[in-house]
């Protein structure tokens, strides 16, 4: 089909994120499990993305890479599923969508690297410190039910995801704005489908080694 969507994924990365936009969105897909340091560095692969990561998602000819970026683009393309809001009503949608693929990573993957920015060079940084990041996501998602408002949106499914995987690996500071906050998101059922899925996708892996 020329409209087919492809989720190009492992079980055990940030495909989760895209596998559980996907399933928010409830269109068809089918799902290309690619293996880290083989498959996912091969010709075939980086052809889709050159850099050789997952997850990706083909949709016809279009290819979409990095999950802030499916997140959207799907919210966009299938927009029956109400995953965006009102184009100018779309402030904090942005906004939070963007810090979640910006500060939000940064310092998180700076502190799990063990890398402190020295306190003279903070203003070189996008997300100035850990700390500051933390007290702003926990004000945002005090503020209301969603991260954009009262409604759930693609912004729910990228800073979700990355709130919950922080929680699970203690690589974020479990407050309990956080934990409400995500604790909301997990009962939805378009999550748990997703979750079920990968984590079948990851046992039938470790069979197979």
């Amino acid at each position: 089909m020329s409209d087919e969507i492809v989720l190009y994924t492992n079980p055990m990365s940030r495909g989760r994120i895209a596998r559980w936009m996907l399933e928010e969105v409830g269109a068809p897909y089918r799902t290309e499990i690619l293996h880290f340091g083989t498959t996912m560095k091969g010709d075939t692969y980086r052809s889709v993305n050159p850099m050789g990561k997952v997850p990706s998602i083909a949709h016809g000819k279009t290819i979409v890479t990095e999950c802030a970026a499916i997140c959207a683009y799907l919210a966009d393309a299938f927009p029956q599923a109400g995953l965006a809001p009102a184009p100018a009503k779309r402030a904090d949608y942005y906004r939070w969508m963007f810090f979640a693929a910006g500060p939000l990573e940064a310092a998180v993957s700076n502190r799990v690297l063990g890398f402190e920015v020295p306190k003279e060079r903070e203003r070189m940084v996008g997300y100035g410190t850990y700390q500051d990041v933390m007290d702003t996501l926990e004000s945002a998602v005090r503020a209301n039910a969603y991260i954009a408002g009262d409604t759930f949106s693609a912004a729910d499914v990228y800073v979700g995801s990355q709130l919950g995987y922080g929680l699970q690996f203690g690589t974020i500071e479990k407050r309990a704005a956080f934990e409400q906050y995500f604790g909301r998101l997990a009962r939805r059922e378009a999550y748990q489908r997703a979750n079920d899925k990968d984590n079948a996708a990851a046992a039938e892996l470790q069979k197979t080694g």
